[in-house]
């Protein structure tokens, strides 16, 4: 019997840079390469095997990012245009990978680029989610200056997330970063007040702030070491709880 999950309704926000696989960017085509993405489609298919309602939120820095356009003297405002058209193309590959594994799911866009995909209405994104269709959230905020992370934020919000998953390269919220420093400490609870604080790099301000104001638990675990998402829900010791 499966265990049933903490959460019946998650948002999943995933960086542009899991769908590189063990390329060096874009997205990974060859079989050994795309290795990872195939781990993480299973972890999402795991969580709606569970019976958990999901959206997700994709970034889109293994194609571009908007803060990447200085060096190309490239103005803010389209930088993040040209980033949020990123979030596209990752979404499509991602809902593909998803459909081959038989999870249903609708990609919704912050920018209007019907037909490609549907522009998002938060209404509509309820009734898709309580079809047990997952939602790929794409295109950001729709808005320049506001990270995938604050779009994750958002959505999470806007569904009534009861929590929101933060994939990472690690196995949680540690004081500095553990992949550049072999002592940094790991917190197993923290609250958004000492993230904010001590200027922790989980999610950035704004996603953080909004988070906390809608009493929405942030679960960072490391996608890579997790096969199984939904062990995250009901599993303390593989994610740092933000809350």
């Amino acid at each position: 019997m499966k265990k049933a999950a903490a959460f019946k309704r998650v948002l999943l926000k995933l960086s542009g840079e899991a769908l590189m696989g063990k390329e060096s960017s874009g997205i990974a085509v060859e079989p050994i390469a795309a290795e990872p993405i195939l781990q993480i489609v299973g972890g999402i298919q795991d969580l709606v095997q569970h019976g958990v309602e999901v959206g997700i939120v994709i970034g889109g820095g293994n194609i571009f990012r908007g803060i990447r356009g200085e060096k190309l003297a490239i103005q803010r405002t389209p930088a993040d245009q040209m980033g949020m058209l990123a979030t596209i193309i990752n979404g499509i590959a991602l809902s593909q990978a998803l459909e081959q594994c038989g999870v249903h799911n609708v990609i919704m866009s912050a920018i209007d680029c019907h037909p490609i995909a549907e522009p998002y209405q938060w209404q509509k994104a309820l009734e898709y989610i309580e079809q047990k269709k997952v939602v790929i959230f794409v295109g950001g905020t729709g808005s320049p200056y506001f990270t995938t992370d604050t779009a994750a934020a958002l959505r999470a919000s806007e569904i009534h997330a009861e929590a929101l998953l933060k994939a990472t390269k690690v196995n949680g919220v540690y004081s500095q970063d553990p992949l550049k420093f072999p002592d940094a400490i790991r917190y197993t609870q923290i609250s958004y007040r000492e993230v904010l604080a001590q200027k922790l790099d989980v999610m950035d301000a704004t996603a953080i702030a909004l988070a906390m104001s809608n009493r929405i638990p942030i679960l960072v675990f490391d996608m890579w070491a997790t096969k199984k998402f939904s062990d995250v829900l009901h599993d303390t010791s593989l994610a740092t709880i933000v809350s």
